[in-house]
């Protein structure tokens, strides 16, 4: 089981730490997201959150820390939200003969969110010349003149956002 640490220094169980702060972390979550089935989902993902860690430091302030990783967790909603949301419109716009199925829809949706997490952090213009590569399918001079950069500077960028897309994630499941 995983441990937390109490002011005092001494371990303290996640599950203490879900009996006393769960409730409180419910309501905080509630009144941001404005409705309690979020609330209790991402209430339920930060305690996993923790859970998936392998050390959690010391806690003199539990719901400072509880209200960071809820933060996180909350942010990772919305951005899968807006993926959703922009995938949706994608495929509403599609004939619906060509439309996935649920199955498919699925598995894609998961894809660009993992995307989307491996690219993030990475600056604009490498993002942009990525996703004009890959999801609009335009060639590294098309890109260079979209976005003003020169050829070199449009294929170390391809370079640098696969290089996240293939490693950074392979150094994320290593590391759980």
């Amino acid at each position: 089981m995983t441990l937390v640490s109490s002011p005092d220094k001494t371990a303290v169980p996640i599950a203490d730490l879900y009996a006393n702060h769960h409730g409180w972390l419910l309501g905080w979550l509630r009144k941001k997201l404005g409705n309690s089935f979020d609330a209790a989902d991402l209430a339920h993902d930060t305690f996993v959150r923790l859970l998936a860690r392998e050390e959690t430091p010391a806690l003199q302030e539990p719901r400072a820390y509880l209200t960071t990783v809820a933060q996180g967790v909350v942010s990772n909603f919305h951005r899968r939200r807006k993926i959703e949301a922009a995938y949706l419109d994608t495929l509403a716009a599609m004939p619906e003969q060509l439309a996935p199925d649920p199955e498919t829809r699925a598995i894609l949706l998961e894809a660009l969110v993992e995307i989307d997490r491996r690219l993030d952090g990475l600056p604009l213009p490498v993002r942009k010349a990525f996703l004009l590569s890959q999801l609009d399918g335009m060639t590294q001079p098309q890109i260079a003149t979209e976005l003003g950069l020169s050829l070199a500077t449009v294929q170390r960028y391809i370079v640098k956002a696969m290089h996240r897309c293939f490693f950074h994630g392979a150094a994320m499941v290593s590391a759980d």
